[in-house]
């Protein structure tokens, strides 16, 4: 049996763990003279207006750097650095300050590097197979080789997000809620399994200098892990990154879809371990949220402890796009605020695409353009508060939440991006969390 080689090394020191974890590999054994080289980050989300908790959500600068660093030695000039982030497309200051801030332009001075929003470049068509078609970037499809450089993190719809689902931020738009369709076989994991499968040469550097549990984003607790994973097959690495993570990849739904379709088993079988030993290294990160189902309410289970009541406000499933997850922290977060001590009149909030009313509730809130189209005209909803658009307006939202009888606080939506500086108070005065890790000097 061919086996699959992945290297694990401790990080210890700037630019040569780096290079250690991908000499280890032979990571760049296949990288062809005078190349095209696309660097994909992760940058899952961004505000001008705060500093954010960033470790273990975004790619660290320090990683970023010492790869090109590689590169330049191996003689690579031609470099791209390119990321979607999930922002209003019209929206081009956003993610230019994450360039900048990041220190993108002064890897621009220092080798010559190119940096690209995706959203303002050319998108192709591509046919991934079993009727999935998707339009990818096309800088990083027409790259000669592929640099994949996934946050280690655990994710609350697909259980982890390593190298293959980071290629989700160079898709297009309709494309990304395509893959959170609600197709029960052909769902967001059978969509993610196929990104890789039409990629040029790559080779995946899985940064775990600091790691997530319960992520994507900034909601999520964040570690100080000081791990570094790589290989030149994006699957190999992707299953050593979930036992890094402390979960069994045969249990992962995309990587048990993405091992099927290429032939392969999803227990390492397969997959030769240099450097670092798994059983040693890894460290369980949690990757759901706990709900309460109770009669009288369904919602997380730390807004079950503060007492809210009447209140159902169902778990988020895989058909819940980027866009509107990224508006469902904000929403909780404003009930939760709103709460005074009194039980609300069993009103229902639904989101994503394949939820349906439940019988019984007063008021049924129809969050988001998908779930409006779906149960518009649902025998089961006695009051339907649509809150339409794609995604919805936070005033919107705020409107539909006053008249379910929910006073939520209109400022905490004006002020949505200043949000993460909440979250950012945990870490303060921990030395471990540091923020030249994301900087280039």
């Amino acid at each position: 049996m061919k086996k699959h080689r992945v290297s694990i090394v401790k990080y210890e020191k700037p630019y040569e763990s780096v290079k250690t974890v991908i000499d280890m590999c032979g990571g760049l054994d296949h990288l062809p003279s005078g190349a095209k080289v696309f660097i994909k980050p992760n940058i899952v989300f961004w505000t001008k207006v705060c500093d954010f908790p960033k470790w273990g959500v975004i790619t660290t600068s320090r990683v970023i750097e010492d790869v090109v660093r590689v590169l330049a030695e191996h003689g690579i000039t031609d470099i791209t650095i390119g990321e979607g982030i999930v922002a209003d497309p019209k929206d081009k200051q956003t993610p230019a300050h994450a360039f900048e801030t990041l220190g993108y332009k002064k890897l621009t001075e220092k080798y010559g590097v190119k940096t690209v929003n995706v959203m303002d470049r050319p998108f192709e068509k591509v046919d991934l197979g079993d009727g999935i078609e998707l339009k990818f970037n096309t800088d990083i499809l027409n790259s000669d080789f592929v640099v994949d450089i996934p946050p280690l993190k655990t994710h609350n719809q697909t259980m982890v997000s390593l190298g293959i689902k980071n290629l989700k931020g160079t898709i297009d738009i309709a494309s990304r809620k395509k893959c959170h369709n609600a197709d029960p076989e052909k769902d967001l994991h059978f969509h993610i399994a196929r990104l890789a499968d039409k990629m040029p040469p790559m080779l995946t550097v899985i940064d775990g200098i600091y790691t997530v549990e319960r992520g994507p984003g900034f909601d999520g607790k964040m570690h100080r892990t000081n791990l570094l994973a790589a290989s030149a097959d994006v699957l190999s690495a992707d299953l050593t990154g979930t036992r890094l993570l402390g979960h069994d990849p045969a249990q992962v739904p995309y990587l048990k879809h993405a091992a099927a379709n290429r032939g392969r088993p999803a227990d390492l079988s397969d997959v030769e371990i240099i450097g670092e030993k798994i059983e040693d290294a890894a460290v369980y990160h949690e990757y759901d949220f706990d709900y309460c189902s109770e009669s009288s309410r369904e919602i997380p289970v730390p807004l079950a402890k503060q007492g809210l009541d009447g209140l159902f406000y169902r778990k988020f499933d895989d058909t819940m796009c980027t866009y509107c997850t990224a508006l469902n922290g904000l929403v909780l977060t404003a009930i939760r605020y709103a709460w005074k001590g009194e039980p609300w009149d069993n009103v229902e909030v639904l989101t994503g695409k394949a939820m349906e009313p439940s019988p019984g509730m007063k008021a049924t809130i129809l969050l988001g353009q998908c779930m409006y189209k779906k149960n518009k005209d649902h025998p089961d909803i006695q009051k339907m508060i649509a809150v339409k658009g794609c995604p919805p307006e936070p005033k919107k939202v705020v409107e539909a939440l006053h008249e379910a009888g929910i006073e939520a606080d209109p400022n905490l939506f004006a002020q949505a991006e200043s949000l993460p500086g909440f979250f950012m108070a945990r870490y303060q005065d921990r030395p471990e969390f540091e923020e030249s890790f994301f900087r280039v000097e």
